[in-house]
């Protein structure tokens, strides 16, 4: 039996899905080019703190027993760190398998879910593969401040009787832009309490806009209100798999019948307890990361290219035309970014903002390119 023919013993929502494209096959990049800047995944270029490197491999030493299938731990040193209550907060295996379980749990066949035009791919996944129907909300148009981000007024207007699950992402990811708190407490209280609204707050630590704030500061006045957050970004714990959500006690105890036994494992857990501690570090990397970004979009403005607004670790550039011929000429030359093709930017290219070596191999590799 071929492919085809499996996929059609599966249930309808997986029968539409198409695998996650998790682009480049980096390993083999690696052997083709020593040194390769890898610009494409949003990683931590700064990488984990000492702290959190050694509680890593100091776990490591007891591999051999299950880990805390709770994470007790963890999960107290968020709830002292965040002001919330213990029975609020589910771990995952990153960030990605809470926001897929929470369509898992609330989404299915006869219901809607709602997110941004150029919202995480991810939550198109969680939709589909729920069985439910995805509502698509337009982005912001061009000429608006946040161009391409999230517009508040029409997810709310897509909004109707069958929806379920709004995902939003602040900042936004692959765009990069941003919503006020002001927005989002007035988007909230005009939603019914059926309909739960996910906010994705995976790049909030490399926040500098004071303006944008927390969607946790909400939770009491908002009950229908899940926060997901990562340890994979600022943290710089990607390769070990960490993430978690804040939501109603309620909310969370559904969620906890869905969970895998043991789906974060015992060096994730300790390390994530020893980041969440080093404040120092997260500075370091949120100061180092927006110093870098602004030097690299006025770099890419200087170009004539287009730059989106950012408050991430990355930036949407638009190139005015057909980005795959730079993709692939920036491949070549040792140097990787992200196409956007699959969320209908064929123009762009998604940019990790590195270190200031890497930002610079990338700048010259693209003039290269240009030229």
């Amino acid at each position: 039996m071929d492919e085809a023919a499996f996929s059609a013993l599966a249930q309808p929502g997986v029968q539409r899905l198409r695998a996650y494209d998790p682009g480049l096959d980096l390993v083999a990049l690696r052997q083709a080019h020593p040194g390769l800047v890898e610009l494409g995944s949003n990683e931590n270029c700064y990488g984990p703190s000492a702290a959190a490197r050694a509680a890593a491999v100091a776990a490591i030493d007891t591999a051999f027993v299950y880990p805390d299938p709770l994470g007790g731990a963890l999960r107290r040193a968020l709830a002292a760190h965040h002001g919330v209550a213990a029975n609020q907060l589910m771990l995952g295996n990153g960030s990605h398998e809470l926001l897929m379980m929470l369509g898992q749990a609330f989404a299915g066949p006869g219901l809607e879910v709602v997110a941004s035009q150029y919202g995480f791919a991810v939550y198109a996944l969680a939709a589909q593969s729920a069985g439910a129907t995805l509502v698509q909300a337009p982005a912001l148009p061009d000429g608006q401040a946040m161009a391409r981000g999230h517009d508040l007024a029409a997810l709310a207007a897509a909004v109707g009787p069958r929806t379920r699950l709004v995902y939003l992402a602040n900042p936004n990811n692959p765009t990069g832009t941003w919503f006020g708190a002001g927005g989002l407490r007035a988007f909230l209280a005009g939603l019914p309490p059926t309909v739960l609204v996910v906010v994705d707050e995976a790049y909030l630590e490399y926040v500098t806009e004071p303006a944008i704030g927390s969607a946790l500061e909400l939770l009491p006045a908002f009950p229908n209100l899940v926060v997901t957050r990562t340890f994979s970004k600022a943290h710089g714990l990607a390769g070990l798999r960490l993430g978690y959500l804040v939501a109603a006690p309620g909310l969370v105890a559904v969620m906890e019948r869905l969970r895998e036994s043991f789906n974060v494992n015992g060096p994730a857990l300790a390390a994530g307890e020893a980041a969440l501690a080093d404040s120092a570090h997260v500075e370091f990397v949120r100061q180092a990361n927006a110093d870098e970004r602004q030097a690299l979009a006025d770099a890419l403005r200087a170009r004539e290219l287009g730059v989106s607004p950012s408050q991430t670790n990355f930036l949407l550039v638009d190139f005015g035309r057909d980005a795959a011929p730079v993709e692939q000429g920036l491949v070549a030359r040792g140097v990787v970014p992200r196409p956007m093709g699959g969320y209908g930017l064929p123009t762009c290219l998604r940019i990790t903002v590195g270190t200031r070596g890497q930002n610079r191999r990338f700048l010259q590799a693209l003039d290269e390119v240009l030229a």
